[in-house]
């Protein structure tokens, strides 16, 4: 594989982009929900707050980065909450695009909220936060994946089961 320098530990300012990057999505995406109440925005965080344990638990533990810097900050804070796993646990994991829908509903809920409020009274406020979702979540997430994370990932080296999901048509 040509891969480029991977990072043993990530920049910091790698960590706080794609931070930054997470925390727009679910800040956009709560402030849609919230539109339709207090108690379905509570929802929305705490299916946040379940996808984002559940990948520290199954995958984190089990990457290279475990208890070092990755891209996203998870290494660290994934070594405080579980005990560490194998590698080679990572690089076998099959996951298919059903594994990993759950993780895009973070952004297409909020879009789908959006498009219903928009149909029943059209805002500005809603259309301009519809389009940021969309921008941030897709754009954004895609450009902070292939251009920083991704790109430097030790672990793709070894074996990602995301990296073969993404690239199965480029080999």
């Amino acid at each position: 594989m040509n891969q480029e320098k991977y990072y043993e530990d990530y920049p910091f300012w790698i960590v706080i982009v794609s931070s930054v990057l997470s925390i727009l999505i679910y800040a956009v995406g709560g402030f849609i929900i919230y539109q339709l109440g207090l108690i379905w925005l509570i929802a929305y965080l705490l299916y946040i707050l379940f996808l984002e344990m559940r990948v520290l638990e199954k995958s984190c533990v089990n990457c290279y980065y475990f208890g070092k810097t990755c891209a996203f900050g998870k290494g660290r804070l994934s070594r405080i909450l579980f005990r560490k796993g194998t590698t080679k646990d990572f690089a076998n994991r099959q996951i298919t695009w059903k594994d990993i829908l759950p993780d895009f509903m973070v952004s297409v809920i909020p879009m789908l909220v959006a498009v219903a409020l928009l149909i029943i009274k059209f805002r500005w406020l809603i259309l301009a936060l519809l389009i940021s979702l969309f921008l941030l979540g897709f754009i954004g997430n895609g450009i902070v994946r292939s251009q920083l994370a991704c790109k430097h990932c030790k672990q793709r080296e070894i074996g990602c089961p995301a990296e073969k999901l993404f690239n199965k048509n480029k080999k």
